[in-house]
């Protein structure tokens, strides 16, 4: 496979063919038709070093301590920022799927009271990126059981896919082209029966401690994506593997800066870094890595200022609160919980039903909190001014990729 552009820098993924039958025939003739196909092998990269050049090198060295700063600076004191950045990079990672919700069915979905199909999978793909983080925080290694336990998250409460959560590929799937071959397919990944060797290879480059850790970062996802070890998910999943390696590797210890909001910004040229990876050149997806990341956290720095601020106006829109009362817990819970009902407040700030709902009416009537449309039977409030800025926050970063 070739393709013009990068100087190749990395072994290509190979072609071969293969014989191919539909397991159910459908659609047009020539699908049903289908009885050979080139699937794309990809290198095995468990001792493979990256020629890094010395201006890519400085680029990721840099994106690296810009991101280990902000996480040094804010990540400790401000728990708060940790949640606004996840939940960003789970919005803006499913939206690079064209998986879209609004934010009070979003919050909806987070609370477990209702929301559409959407809404549902943009709060499991938070889930789903949160456990991946914590289990190669907690571990020091990226493990399949984790990923396999973050897919089954992404997917347990999808009618359609819930049968296949938590489980790796077992057949033949591709990438475009036809809904019922793989016919005109822009990437077939290798066969299923070659899926845990390759698996097996990709953790323990992922698991490696001689790589910088961007490259690894960029090196892990792409490989992900090439092997596209589940029938659905690969996306969310690959771009959660990101930051387990990130936490993996310490690069943050308590962050998750939005990478994905500066992707979606430049899907074409994302998908199209991801194509140059498996022509043999590693440089731009580990280039459009480090620029997305070096974007996220400048734009971090910024929102964290916006919620110290946004705290304190609070503080004086309630007429002030005393630390410990439950007015204060509810205002502190209110900057990394935008979005609550009753039970989330009772468990969060340890209270019963009726001062929960007081200390919300008295948020309400401030100015802080107000009721989510259409949540009467189960009511939800939206803290619109933390929501806003995580809008702004994606905004913010993908305006300054665009810009780059």
């Amino acid at each position: 496979m070739t393709l013009a552009g990068p100087e190749l820098d990395w072994a290509p993924h190979t072609a071969e063919l293969r014989p191919y039958q539909q397991r159910i025939p459908r659609g047009p003739r020539a699908d049903r038709q289908l009885r050979e196909i080139t699937v794309s092998l990809p290198p095995y990269i468990r001792d493979r070093d990256f020629p890094i050049q010395r201006s890519l090198a400085a680029m990721t060295a840099a994106s690296a301590g810009d991101l280990g700063h902000l996480d040094l600076v804010h990540g400790r004191t401000m728990m708060a920022l940790n949640h606004l950045q996840l939940r960003t990079e789970a919005v803006d990672s499913s939206k690079i799927e064209n998986v879209d919700a609004s934010i009070a069915d979003y919050g909806r979905a987070l609370l477990g009271v209702g929301a559409n199909a959407s809404a549902v999978s943009m709060a499991s793909a938070t889930t789903a990126m949160a456990r991946m983080i914590r289990d190669a925080e907690q571990r020091r290694t990226v493990r399949p059981e984790a990923l396999l336990q973050a897919h089954e998250e992404l997917f347990r409460r999808n009618p359609d896919e819930a049968h296949r959560a938590g489980v790796f590929r077992t057949r033949q799937n591709w990438v475009g082209g036809s809904d019922y071959s793989p016919l005109g397919a822009l990437h077939v990944p290798p066969p299923p029966e070659t899926v845990p060797g390759y698996l097996e290879d990709l953790f323990a480059y992922a698991n490696r401690d001689d790589v910088p850790p961007l490259v690894q970062a960029a090196i892990v996802h792409a490989q992900f994506e090439s092997i596209h070890p589940f029938i659905d998910g690969n996306g969310r999943i690959g771009r959660a593997l990101i930051h387990a390696v990130l936490r993996r590797r310490r690069s943050t210890r308590h962050l998750t800066v939005p990478i994905a909001s500066a992707l979606v910004a430049h899907r074409e040229r994302y998908f199209g870094a991801l194509e140059h990876y498996r022509a043999g050149s590693a440089a731009p997806v580990i280039a459009l890595m480090a620029q997305a990341t070096s974007i996220a956290t400048a734009e971090s720095w910024r929102t964290a200022t916006n919620l110290r601020d946004l705290r304190t106006q609070w503080h004086d829109a309630v007429g002030g609160s005393r630390p410990g009362t439950p007015l204060h817990r509810l205002l502190d819970l209110l900057t990394e919980e935008p979005i609550v009902n009753v039970d989330l407040v009772m468990k969060q700030i340890d209270v019963d039903g009726a001062v929960a709902q007081g200390v919300i009416d008295a948020l309400e009537t401030a100015g802080v909190l107000a009721k989510a449309p259409r949540s009467r039977r189960a009511p939800v409030w939206l803290a619109r001014a933390v929501l806003r800025e995580v809008e702004d926050l994606s905004t913010r970063i993908q305006e300054s990729s665009r810009r780059m």
